[in-house]
């Protein structure tokens, strides 16, 4: 066993970072890039475990019962701190006490890490604090930053970091990775394909059939979309079911933390509520309110994810591309597409699927509006 196990087809990314561990070519600040589902966070926090680790990360009881990655994978070390946002944005006030915490010095005889896993997520305040940290490091501090690309990230702190790119797992590596889990073959080269090469997405499919079913009524929607109806009946669909598995996944957490507030106030204790707990109660909510916004998106997003995948099959069948196809599955489908299209309409509609997807996320056009305008756009034309 290894800390670098769980980074799947990442071979040079981790042959530089154990050069790194080693005191080869190490430095201040690293900024991890690569498409969703690389593994740009998992990189990270493997990295700052085998910074920890006495043995490098690769010791006989590594990763499992080695004390330093154990508590750095498990979120607990106590001089490892990792910035998650379920929100649009990082503020200021977060990169402030980060910031706070990398002038300290770390509690144990290694280094002071802090991983911040959206960077390209940071406002233009919290950059600026950022970067003054960054530019006057403390001796055993660490910054790693991560980002979609390099161009998501300021000039100026990209500038002072070092470059780690990960690439997409093949649909072969990632099928290994699966069947080492104890997936069967077949589902494991489908949640593969299907995945296109993110990891966290082909494990939802291996091991969850509502997921698996809930992309399967995603991908069946082109064919489908003849009429000016059925692409409204699509569009509200999709919005429809995007909402509702997002809500069931903030749920619990929302009432986790209401539960939390409330004792933390003593409002069961007392049977009454103290002054403080209106304003933090309101907090509470506004920050779930924004949560549950990101996640629908992030729902809503994945799914165009899948749509895509149709139109890009449709293009290699029609130009006769070498490989399987992302929705092998559905073959039929997607054969009857490339029969009413050209490789150029389909092109225009992958086109016309990531304009949807700006409008949602850049421009805060509301959901059902955006697909409602993006499904009339992709209908089959009339024959």
């Amino acid at each position: 066993m290894s800390i670098w196990d769980t980074l799947v087809g990442q071979r040079p990314t981790i042959a530089a970072l154990e050069k790194a561990v080693a005191g080869q070519g190490m430095t201040h600040a690293w900024l991890f890039t690569g498409p969703p589902g690389s593994g740009r966070s998992n990189a990270a926090i493997a990295f700052a475990a085998a910074l920890q680790c006495p043995q490098g990360g690769q010791g006989p009881d590594c990763p499992d019962t080695c004390h330093a990655c154990h508590t750095v994978l498990a979120g607990s070390h106590a001089d490892v701190s990792v910035v998650r946002t379920a929100k649009l944005s990082i503020g200021v006030d977060e990169v402030r006490d980060l910031v706070r915490r990398a002038s300290l010095s770390p509690m144990g005889d290694r280094w002071q890490i802090l991983i911040v896993e959206d960077a390209d997520r940071l406002t233009e305040q919290a950059c600026n604090a950022l970067l003054k940290a960054i530019e006057e490091p403390n001796g055993r501090t660490i910054w790693m930053l991560c980002a979609p690309t390099v161009e998501d990230v300021l000039p100026t702190i990209r500038s002072r970091c070092r470059l780690v790119t990960l690439s997409t797992p093949t649909t072969e590596e990632v099928a290994g990775f699966l069947r080492a889990r104890g997936i069967e073959d077949a589902l494991a080269t489908y949640a593969a394909r299907a995945s296109q090469g993110h990891i966290g997405r082909a494990r939802a499919l291996a091991f969850d059939a509502d997921v698996r079913n809930r992309r399967q009524e995603v991908v069946s929607m082109p064919a489908r979309l003849t009429t000016l109806g059925r692409c409204m009946d699509a569009a509200t669909r999709l919005a429809a079911a995007a909402k509702d598995e997002a809500d069931a996944i903030t749920a619990e957490l929302d009432a986790r933390e209401k539960v939390d507030l409330d004792a933390a106030y003593g409002v069961v204790e007392r049977g009454r509520r103290p002054r403080e707990y209106g304003p933090a109660l309101a907090a509470l909510e506004k920050a779930q309110r924004t949560r549950a916004k990101r996640r629908h998106l992030d729902v809503v997003d994945r799914g165009l994810t899948d749509l895509m995948s149709v139109y890009r099959d449709a293009i290699a069948v029609a130009t006769r591309a070498p490989g399987a196809l992302v929705n092998e599955d559905i073959r039929d489908q997607v054969e009857s597409i490339v029969d009413s299209s050209t490789p150029e309409l389909n092109l225009r509609r992958i086109g016309w699927i990531f304009a949807a997807r700006e409008q949602m996320l850049e421009f805060n056009v509301p959901v059902a509006l955006a697909l409602e305008s993006m499904m009339v756009a992709l209908k089959a034309p009339q024959r």
